[in-house]
């Protein structure tokens, strides 16, 4: 099995730190891809995955799976009760999936869009509009806060145990720092679960 990533990207890393808190790291050969040569825009690799997008996963007969949470929740799914990240019982899984909801619409998406529209990275690619950049960079800002109150008298972000909503949160966190986006010092109960997340051995997969 081949996970077709770019280490330096936020997504792939969410996809390390799953397998790497369910002890899946071994079995995964992982192949990089240079995003900025644009070496995903190969026909070789849209025919992997046709929105020409990381990570990609193909399976031992061939089958490729895309996004994200995609690969994560195939993994799940085989290792159920190896450190279950998707929620446990219907009610934990819905509220694990509303966090990941969230998460993905107004704090990661915004997160790439002021990256993308404000520094020019992909420019050969697309039209950058810097306006909309700017915006979805404030976008992201009142997100830090947001969690920052959300995390006042919490461990993790979804109920008591580590789950994927902590993931993608702390990459998105991380990867902020792109956007010169970061912790602000009043923000301690974002800050203090940032930390105990950096902690953890996955957060260098």
């Amino acid at each position: 099995m081949k996970i077709f990533e770019t280490r330096t990207a936020p997504n792939p890393r969410r996809v390390r730190m799953f397998l790497a808190e369910k002890d899946l790291l071994d079995g995964v050969e992982f192949v990089q891809i240079d995003l900025q040569k644009g070496e995903n825009l190969t026909p070789e690799f849209a025919a992997m995955n046709p929105m020409k997008k990381v990570p990609v996963m193909e399976l031992d007969d061939g089958t490729c799976i895309a996004e994200t949470m995609a690969i994560c929740r195939y993994f799940e799914e085989l290792h159920p009760d190896r450190t279950p990240l998707l929620g446990e019982g219907a009610l934990g899984r819905a509220q694990v999936e509303q966090w990941l909801r969230w998460i993905e619409l107004f704090f990661f998406l915004p997160t790439g869009m002021c990256f993308q529209h404000t520094t020019g990275y992909f420019k050969d690619r697309m039209n950058p509009v810097r306006e909309w950049g700017e915006e979805c960079g404030r976008n992201v800002s009142k997100f830090f806060h947001f969690l920052n109150k959300h995390l006042e008298g919490r461990e993790y972000i979804c109920g008591d145990q580590f789950t994927a909503a902590d993931i993608n949160a702390f990459t998105t966190v991380d990867f902020n720092k792109v956007n010169d986006i970061r912790i602000q010092p009043d923000q301690t109960h974002l800050r203090a679960w940032y930390d105990r997340i950096k902690a953890r051995p996955s957060a260098a997969a």
